[in-house]
């Protein structure tokens, strides 16, 4: 009898502390936002790191969805920004670098950027690569429901978000002067602040994670009584 009390007990404290770690992973993902937008559409995009883990994040790497065109970039003090273009010029990866301590345990960064949506409705997936201090990387690459899900913004016409149409603005080129950058970037925040106030997938995505976490916390806090419950019934036995 004691041995099984023993097991049951061992087993329920392994699932309780399951549902503590998987509710604390679900809880956090890198998302860019807007979740949605206009074919065609100017729109400034924002993506969002948390650090999950026990260390800093030192770099993030985002991939370049096809058909969207990237231009432009908001510079952020202690990070560095490289682009890697293809043989056309055309900009597939943006990376930030971290100068100095990166990104700490329980904190996040935002960085903001600015593209040309495509014109035809399509789903953008972001794929982003997380690295740690300790040489690790998270690759934010999956489909939505798994561990470590991809951003997907809709470009729709459905859609009341979105970004200034694309007149006037071919003109725009990618520059290394952080006050060229601000200039420009300054003007297109103007034009798509109403749209990142209706589409962000921070919240979105949020509501939906933060609803399982309090569920798997609920979870682990009852298994955690009935292990205890047992544990004091044998030692009274």
């Amino acid at each position: 009898m004691n041995k099984t009390f023993s097991r049951l007990t061992t087993l329920l404290s392994a699932a309780a502390l399951f549902f503590i770690l998987f509710a604390g992973n679900a809880s956090a993902h890198v998302t860019v936002s807007p979740n949605s937008s206009a074919p065609g559409s100017w729109e400034t995009y924002s993506i969002k790191i948390p650090s999950e883990k026990d260390l800093p994040t030192t770099k993030i790497a985002l991939k370049v969805p096809e058909g969207f065109d990237f231009k432009q970039y908001q510079p952020v003090p202690d990070w560095k920004v490289e682009l890697t273009k293809d043989e056309s010029g055309k900009i597939t990866t943006v990376t930030w670098s971290a100068e100095k301590d990166g990104i700490g345990p329980g904190e996040f960064q935002k960085f903001e950027f600015v593209g040309k949506n495509p014109d035809h409705e399509a789903d953008l997936a972001w794929n982003a690569f997380q690295y740690y201090s300790d040489g690790s990387i998270v690759e934010w690459t999956g489909e939505e429901g798994s561990d470590t899900p991809h951003s997907i913004t809709k470009i729709t016409n459905e859609t009341q978000a979105g970004g200034t149409e694309s007149q006037g603005h071919d003109h725009h080129d990618v520059s290394n002067n952080p006050a060229d950058q601000s200039d420009a970037n300054s003007t297109d925040n103007s034009q798509s602040n109403a749209s990142q106030q209706t589409a962000d997938p921070a919240q979105g995505q949020a509501s939906g994670t933060s609803t399982t976490s309090i569920i798997l916390s609920i979870a682990a806090l009852i298994i955690s009584i009935i292990a205890l419950f047992l544990t004091l019934r044998r030692t009274k036995r």
